[in-house]
């Protein structure tokens, strides 16, 4: 059981900056690509987000650092209770993680499957076929995506199903660019089934992990489902408020790009880690500020089969009374740009030698 006696009930709608601070600093190192997009957003998004974020990485890091055992989860799932109950324990993640969820109205089912999906991680699952690996990349990602459109005022189905597709799309990038990491580590992410199909024994490759033809056939298979997404997303971007387009487009466009990375190394992408270079970022945020709204996906797509469940929980689950998340100034968003200049090329000057490898879901906690 957790120590901490249940506090009063929050304020709900009282910032709380010191928390904020805390949570902001704890996401400093984590994807430079969700820092680069997050800057787009505007500000009580993006502070919305940070709270979020947070609350998904600290999640994350008791999976992952833990042993992953029903212990672990048990704890993690009373630290969700406790939130959605208006009582969090006495820490600046969970306090702020309280105060987004009750704010905009984020049915507990959302973050409770990324919980689940954390636990899967744990052990190690492996997936048959695609719709498997879609309902990983549901839990993974597809509710970080719901919840980001949550976070900008917008309930509607046909956005949410939309932002999961995102999500799913972003997840499959990271697996993409990750396959020779993760064999490497003892994971296999790519469909089993796929494996089979191309003559590829899956235990045999993870004892040997190598950038054969083979697998890089795979890979692009992976990315050209991916790809298929992302163009489906688009016609739920155009549905969010116009100030919080430009960082979506923006988080589109950088994890797309990882996809370009990979294929550019071909075979060798499974030794060589594929790495978009800031200047290659910083061009791709300014297409997402001049992101054409004429969308080329079906607006009218049902949701995946395996994301399905987001949006039905957050048609069951009461809308907030108020409204958030209105547009935001461009010439805000351009001083933003500015600055990532700096903010860009201090990350590419920067290296972290005692970076562990750890599978980071696709919750903007990657480094990319």
């Amino acid at each position: 059981m957790l120590e901490s006696a249940p506090r009063p009930v929050l304020n709900r709608f009282a910032p709380e900056r010191g928390d904020l601070v805390v949570c902001r600093e704890m996401l400093r190192t984590g994807s430079r690509s969700f820092q680069a997009a997050s800057l787009l957003l505007p500000t009580q998004v993006r502070e919305a987000a940070t709270g979020l974020y947070a609350f998904c990485r600290m999640a994350d890091d008791a999976v992952d650092l833990g042993d992953g055992g029903q212990d672990v989860l048990d704890r993690l799932n009373e630290r969700l209770d406790r939130a959605y109950a208006g009582t969090p324990i006495d820490d600046p993640v969970d306090r702020a993680f309280a105060r987004v969820v009750a704010r905009y109205g984020i049915p507990k089912a959302l973050p409770a499957a990324l919980i689940e999906g954390f636990a899967w991680d744990a052990a190690g699952r492996r997936y048959e076929d695609l719709s498997g690996l879609f309902d990983y990349s549901a839990r993974v990602a597809g509710t970080v995506g719901a919840m980001m459109t949550l976070l900008m005022g917008v309930r509607d189905p046909g956005a949410l199903a939309r932002a999961a597709d995102l999500g799913v799309a972003m997840q499959l990038s990271n697996i993409a660019r990750d396959v020779g990491e993760d064999a490497r580590n003892g994971r296999i992410y790519l469909p089993l089934s796929w494996l089979r199909e191309a003559g590829i024994d899956p235990e045999a490759w993870l004892a040997d992990p190598d950038g054969t033809p083979g697998i890089d056939r795979l890979v692009r298979r992976l990315l050209k489902v991916a790809d298929d997404l992302y163009v489906r997303a688009e016609s739920g971007i155009v549905r969010l408020p116009v100030g919080c387009r430009p960082g979506i487009y923006a988080a589109r466009f950088l994890y797309a790009e990882i996809g370009r990375e990979v294929e550019r190394l071909g075979p060798q992408a499974v030794c060589r880690r594929a790495v978009v270079s800031g200047r290659r970022k910083l061009a791709l945020l300014l297409r997402a500020l001049a992101a054409s709204p004429h969308p080329r996906g079906p607006a009218s797509a049902p949701p995946l089969a395996e994301t399905a469940f987001l949006v039905e929980a957050v048609r069951n689950h009461p809308a907030p009374a108020h409204r958030h998340a209105g547009p935001q100034r461009l010439e805000d968003r351009l001083i933003w740009v500015l600055d990532l200049f700096e903010r860009l090329e201090r990350s590419e000057r920067e290296s972290n030698p005692d970076y562990r490898y750890r599978r980071r879901p696709v919750v903007g906690l990657e480094n990319t």
